[in-house]
């Protein structure tokens, strides 16, 4: 998805290797003339010209990738034809123009029986090129240089050309009314994700960002591969504030087999201790003796560093370390269910406990070994696995973007255009709110601008967007 957001204009010349990755098809235009489209862009193409025929309208192609060659010719057509400043003004330097994506399309229309060949007649029948609008979005099509936006796309109003960027994308540039820089700028905010179980939590990060086309995409809470859950992934200016959305408190439940130990402390390790396993101590009982504060054994395969170094390193290397200790709290534990050597807990414990370790200290006091088989957080902070979406519903649409004033339980104050220039050169402010730690303020169209926190009488910048 991220090379349908690719911003090819006046300061962003096309790469080459853009170019040579590019898979383009064969389309006929209005002139039954051979084109190529990008292939992704004529299939969403197809299917909207199609559609768009059920509301009699009646769309073709008339222009749409171009090589730099190609671009070159057509400026000095323009340059013959119009003049220079009109070329200009309307011919996109050759590497600067969107048409060698392959993304952009200029399109045409056929109104009674004919077609606007010229720009001059467009405009004319500007009422029937605004009539298609409203369903761009449905087909992953925004109109890209659109009225009132010329300041930030650098051309001017063209009602007849449509870029492809995916249906997640441009149905909220049509929502937020943005054209495609602002979106790569702007858009921001915070997915509660359901991570699904064999995939990374890096994994769900590159699909989040592959989904929406964002580069800066981030998490907070690792999860292994084997766990599955809530996992709060955050996108744009969003991931300045990761580090507040790392709650004190996750919920798990987890799965344990008694009897063996691996070297990963789950099932997805080798087996390296075995026991029979004699269950003269009541499971429950033992569980239940958890629910306590005490120094926890980090696990060999964690990113905890020693001596400059991540523990699975060592233990890759089959390098002998002394494991740290850390102080846990297993704030409240609960024994779900038990079928002779595999049981179910439920626990929710402090910030930096390793369910894993935890399992392994069970089947120590239980006289025998135990492994993590299954592990699902179901909360963390107040975030609840019922708030969550799953990557296949998020590329269906299913899913809500939380705000960063909306996750932040922080004031939120609106300034005027006075205070909005301090706050965005970062100046000091005095405290006239009664601020006791941070506050978030907003300019008057309701975008976030920083959040500052107290400093004696004063309020100080501490993240600006």
């Amino acid at each position: 998805m991220k090379k349908y957001l690719t911003i090819v204009n006046k300061e962003n010349k096309i790469k080459p290797s853009f170019i040579q990755k590019i898979q383009l098809v064969k389309r006929k235009n209005y002139l039954k003339e051979e084109v190529l489209i990008e292939e992704q862009t004529a299939l969403a193409f197809d299917k909207l010209k199609e559609f768009l025929k059920t509301k009699n309208i009646f769309m073709e192609i008339d222009d749409s990738y171009r090589s730099i060659e190609h671009q070159k010719e057509l400026k000095e057509q323009f340059k013959e034809k119009y003049g220079e400043e009109y070329a200009n003004n309307m011919v996109a330097e050759p590497g600067t123009s969107e048409h060698h994506t392959g993304l952009a399309i200029d399109i045409i229309l056929q109104l009674d029986g004919k077609y606007d060949e010229d720009n001059d007649e467009i405009f004319e029948h500007l009422d029937s090129y605004k009539a298609f609008v409203q369903y761009l979005s449905e087909y992953g099509f925004i109109l890209r240089y659109p009225e009132g936006k010329e300041a930030i796309t650098g051309y001017p109003y063209e009602p007849w050309h449509l870029r492809y960027v995916g249906k997640i994308p441009a149905k909220i540039m049509e929502e937020k009314n943005w054209t495609l820089e602002e979106y790569i700028t702007k858009f921001s905010g915070i997915l509660y994700v359901n991570k699904g179980k064999g995939v990374t939590s890096f994994d769900v990060v590159n699909e989040i960002s592959e989904i929406f086309g964002i580069k800066k995409v981030g998490h907070t809470g690792t999860l292994d591969p084997l766990a599955e859950g809530v996992l709060v992934v955050t996108i744009g200016n969003a991931t300045k504030i990761a580090e507040l959305l790392t709650a004190e408190d996750k919920e798990y439940t987890a799965g344990v087999l008694l009897g063996v130990e691996t070297d990963t402390l789950d099932i997805t390790g080798t087996v390296i201790k075995s026991k029979p396993v004699d269950l003269s101590k009541d499971i429950e009982e033992v569980v239940n003796s958890f629910q306590k504060t005490y120094l926890q054994e980090v696990p060999i395969y964690s990113a905890v560093k020693v001596k400059g170094k991540k523990l699975y390193e060592y233990a890759r290397q089959k390098k002998e370390i002394e494991l740290p200790k850390k102080k846990v709290t297993i704030k409240k534990i609960k024994l779900l269910s038990s079928d002779n050597d595999t049981f179910l807990i439920k626990a929710l414990v402090s910030k930096g406990c390793y369910i894993r370790s935890l399992i392994r200290d069970i089947g120590l006091s239980l006289d025998t070994y135990a492994t993590m088989t299954t592990l699902v957080r179901t909360k963390q902070g107040k975030i609840s696995i019922k708030d969550t979406s799953t990557i296949d519903e998020i590329k269906q649409g299913k899913y809500k973007l939380h705000t960063i004033d909306e996750v932040l339980d922080f004031p939120v104050i609106e300034v005027d255009e006075v205070l909005e220039k301090k706050i965005k050169n970062g100046q000091k402010l005095i405290n006239n709110y009664q601020i006791k730690e941070k506050v978030i303020f907003k300019n008057k169209k309701k975008e976030i601008l920083g959040i500052y926190k107290t400093e004696q009488d004063k309020l100080r910048v501490w993240k600006n967007f």
